[in-house]
């Protein structure tokens, strides 16, 4: 067993990774194999989103603050609220993030791959494909 007891660190994503702000804050990360858990506490401000991307081993989303949008490769944009959970499947192309008036957090848990892959990035979510419009 190890308790920690230092507060956790809190970095920005690069622009390679997001548009706009938003602030990441790692709960948990695996340090002895076998374990390749990750759990980061996710902070974004408004009209702030992932790129688009995909996780090897899929990812679950659990929104704790305020109100986001979400979207897979080919589906719709979808609106998530605190309370809701969301579940990834491995090598789905997703993006997600704040409303474009409101911010959202969540807790992001992942797997990494065995050769350590969280993700893989692709392409920004452009304005032309982001709600303008207040979510609701």
């Amino acid at each position: 067993m190890q308790i920690t007891r230092t507060a956790a660190t809190t970095s920005t994503p690069s622009s390679e990774w997001v548009t706009g702000t938003v602030h990441v804050t790692s709960i948990a990360v695996a340090e002895e194999a076998p374990s390749r858990l990750r759990i980061d506490d996710v902070r974004f401000e408004p009209g702030s989103r992932t790129h688009w991307h995909r996780h090897p081993e899929g990812q679950f989303l659990h929104i704790t603050e305020g109100t986001g949008l979400m979207q897979r490769r080919g589906g719709p944009v979808e609106v998530v609220r605190a309370g809701d959970r969301v579940h990834i499947a491995p090598g789905e192309w997703h993006w997600h993030g704040a409303g474009p008036t409101t911010s959202m957090t969540h807790l992001a848990v992942l797997t990494a791959a065995e050769d350590g892959t969280e993700a893989e990035r692709g392409e920004p979510v452009t304005d032309a494909c982001y709600p303008s419009e207040p979510v609701v």
